[in-house]
């Protein structure tokens, strides 16, 4: 694999190509999905950069299948990775956060072996005020026959049937962390020529966190298990050190800085939200492939997250996502619930 030292330069794009040779059964599709990823990203950091100048701030005045008020960027994100990916002949049929039905390749283009699932532009509400948001994505191969339109059934497969997801954090920098299931590997792009660069090579999150990302507004809507269990990550019970709260509102914030720093990020069953409020196939099973790749772990509350066989599109799932030992201790504390 390409290393990357004080004097390497590594573009994602070699470092993809690199990758791939050590399959030689690989055609080629699934980096091709990649490279037109990475366009994508660019693309919408961007519009992201130009958000306080141009008119692309506040909410469109729609709302998505969620019933969510879409914000202009959330829709402009959404129509940048559909046409980026939609011509390339690799994909069969796209799934977005913001759109109720799957998103057919047009006839008119040649159709792959592979489903993309996305969530164009996460965490958009906080676009207003400056704070980090990001595009989280999730690659699936077709399970019905090749050739035809992609369908609902190609979508609805479990999280261990990636065979490749990521994201992209629009911040102070914009960084775009991948894995195809060797490793999770982060790319900052370099404003001044373009290209997203190697550097975060095999990313590993600690296996104890310091991070704790929970809403606490939520807190007199919990079980009792989950208020226990929260009360332990505190420190409340004496058997552990307390963790740091840290809640920005942007999952793909709160995630990037406790994969980095070690941490758990928290969305727990509510009386309000009992089945959780977090997408499944958009949010959830991405980012358990990578902090899984990284030496974390994902569960929704009792089972492996990449186990959970989804039965719809817009599925929710409550989720605990993070370092290993942190993520064991909600496993045995939601045991009792």
């Amino acid at each position: 694999m390409v290393q990357n030292t004080p004097i390497s330069v590594v573009t994602i794009d070699r470092f993809i190509i690199e990758q791939e040779k050590r399959f030689p059964e690989a055609t080629g599709a699934l980096s091709g999905i990649l490279y037109d990823l990475a366009v994508a990203a660019k693309m919408i950091a961007s519009k992201v950069r130009l958000a306080g100048l141009a008119d692309i701030l506040g909410a469109e005045g729609t709302a998505n299948v969620q019933g969510e008020i879409q914000q202009k960027l959330d829709v402009i994100a959404n129509a940048i990775i559909v046409k980026a990916l939609d011509h390339g002949g690799r994909l069969c049929a796209m799934a977005s956060e913001e759109e109720e039905g799957i998103i057919v390749v047009p006839d008119k283009f040649q159709r792959g072996d592979y489903v993309l699932l996305f969530d164009p532009l996460d965490g958009s509400s906080n676009i207003d005020v400056n704070i980090p948001v990001g595009t989280i994505f999730s690659v699936l191969r077709r399970v019905t026959p090749g050739g035809g339109p992609g369908t609902v059934q190609d979508m609805l497969q479990p999280g261990f049937k990636q065979v490749a997801a990521g994201y992209v954090i629009y911040g102070s920098s914009t960084m775009l962390v991948y894995t195809t299931g060797q490793g999770a590997h982060g790319f900052t792009l370099d404003p001044a020529i373009g290209e997203f660069l190697l550097s975060h090579p095999d990313i590993r999150i600690p296996e104890h966190g310091r991070y704790l990302s929970v809403n606490d507004a939520y807190e007199r809507h919990w079980s009792e298990p989950v208020k226990e269990l929260m009360r332990h990550y505190r420190g409340m019970n004496g058997r552990r050190d307390p963790m740091n709260v840290r809640y920005v509102g942007s999952l793909v914030a709160d995630f990037h800085r406790n994969l980095l720093g070690g941490g758990l990020f928290a969305y727990p069953a509510n009386a309000k939200s009992p089945k959780g409020k977090l997408r499944l196939l958009y949010e959830c099973n991405p980012l358990a492939f990578i902090c899984e790749q990284a030496g974390g772990a994902a569960i929704d509350g009792t089972k492996r997250i990449l186990e959970v066989q989804p039965t719809e599109l817009h599925q929710r799932s409550p989720y605990f996502v993070g370092s290993k030992a942190d993520v064991e201790a909600a496993a045995e504390y939601l045991a009792k619930a």
